[in-house]
């Protein structure tokens, strides 16, 4: 069951470098130190930056998991298969061994019908009929002939990646207790039972740098959460039992997971390591953010000693020089479209009756800004009506400088006391202000609910 269950290790939506990276290492502590099956996931697209350091490192991305409502393949029973064409004796074994079922198959993997037992007794009805000297017929007859003729072809199909909720009004309405299950393609996955899916297997999932239920994966409320492991403020989902819930003061949820990784007495392989400090000194902002701890500058030693050593792709690297180029990999505006700007890194929040979205990019200088703004507003205000928002807001972060501007769109006029001075083009000028976490957000949330 462990095997066929397994738990997934994911992030946020419009995951960053930090939040796929603690998925990659905290699965894989997982695996290694409790032989737990875990799966590293991701939650949405990654972005630019995170692109460029599973390319540097030589590492696939996590598997792309959106949505944690059960779907048809948690549910599909791999039966034995048989052809159209082979005797119906083939198919009657494979009934006798799956509990009444038989799928048969075209040629080319696609559905031809099920043999089961009403259209065995439907096949039976049409050779025998009323006419009483019919049922001398020998079995061996009956037997040899081909599966299609006893097969029902009306049996619905569904895709092994469809959600089951979706369809369950049809299903219930439904007279037939099996049904398809078909990859992308239309071959052949599996068969599943209705009682199955009236009562499917909740997906597990343990979510990493992130606790708040907006912004983790949909349906969060339909999968079985095991634990979390953050370092942002409060917001965490109800719970039906008690979990592992950790959430700790330092710069990412890389750092946890490395000191994790020590105690355990475990040295994360090279590459993984690596990926790991990538995330650490995007969060950090190469340990310069105000939200640097020590001990994020310890887990940076800890983890430049697994990743930078001899034959590793790190290994002419040093902390300084590797985080210089995770950070020079995310930055600017030139090289995305303003809609990928806006939607690469955000954050959703609830906060005195409003809906927002706080959206971040970083920048090596602020100048380049003068020739985008007007097509960033405009994203932002396509962000904020697909997705329902009150208002949306984009912190551009240059990182020389440690300063940002902040672009607003639509918002309340009590945020109009944000301490930050406004330019001529209708930005904010917020010098020294290079946290979202500890220094942008506090502000917003106090004027909201004051």
């Amino acid at each position: 069951m462990e095997l066929q269950n397994p738990i997934y290790v994911i992030g946020h939506v419009n995951p960053d470098t930090d939040s796929i990276a603690a998925a990659m290492g905290y699965a894989w502590l997982l695996r290694e130190r409790d032989g737990m099956n875990t799966i590293a996931a991701r939650a949405g697209p990654a972005n630019p930056q995170t692109v460029w350091a599973l390319k540097r490192l030589g590492l696939e991305a996590p598997v792309l998991l959106t949505d944690a409502s059960p779907k048809f393949g948690s549910v599909a029973r791999h039966l034995d298969t048989t052809t159209s064409e082979k005797p119906l004796a083939e198919a009657w074994t494979i009934a006798s061994r799956t509990g009444g079922v038989a799928p048969i198959l075209n040629p080319d993997g696609t559905p031809f019908g099920l043999l089961n037992g009403q259209s065995l007794f439907r096949f039976l009805t049409q050779i025998v009929g009323p006419n009483p000297r019919r049922l001398d017929m020998p079995l061996s007859e009956i037997m040899n002939a081909p599966c299609k003729r006893a097969a029902d072809t009306g049996v619905p199909r569904f895709q092994a990646s469809h959600r089951i909720r979706d369809v369950l009004h049809r299903i219930l309405r439904e007279e037939r207790d099996e049904f398809w299950v078909l990859d992308e393609t239309g071959r052949y996955v599996g068969i599943c039972r209705q009682r199955d899916l009236l009562n499917p297997p909740r997906l597990r999932v343990i979510l990493v740098d992130h606790n708040e239920a907006h912004q983790a994966l949909g349906s969060l409320e339909e999968a079985e959460l095991l634990e979390i492991l953050d370092h942002h403020r409060l917001g965490n989902p109800s719970t039906r039992v008690p979990i592992k819930f950790t959430v700790d003061i330092v710069g990412s949820t890389s750092t946890l997971v490395s000191e994790r990784s020590e105690e355990a007495g475990f040295s994360v392989p090279p590459a993984l390591a690596g990926m790991l400090l990538a995330g650490l000194l995007s969060d950090t902002l190469i340990l310069t953010s105000p939200t640097t701890t020590d001990r994020d500058r310890q887990a940076a030693e800890r983890l430049a000693r697994w990743a930078i050593v001899g034959g590793s792709p790190l290994e002419e690297e040093t902390i300084r020089s590797y985080g210089e180029k995770v950070i020079a990999s995310g930055a600017g505006l030139s090289t995305r479209s303003p809609q990928e700007v806006v939607s690469g890194d955000l954050k959703e929040y609830m906060a005195g009756g409003f809906q927002f979205a706080i959206a971040q990019v970083e920048v090596t200088d602020l100048l380049q800004m003068r020739d985008h703004l007007d097509g960033l507003k405009s994203a932002l205000r396509e962000l904020r009506d697909s997705k329902g928002l009150d208002f949306a807001m984009l912190m551009v972060t240059d990182i020389v400088n440690g300063c940002s501007r902040l672009i607003l769109v639509d918002a309340p006029p009590t945020l109009e006391d944000l301490p930050y001075p406004p330019l001529p083009d209708g930005t904010l000028q917020a010098d020294g202000v290079v946290s979202r976490k500890k220094q942008l957000l506090p502000v917003v949330l106090g004027l909201l609910e004051d």
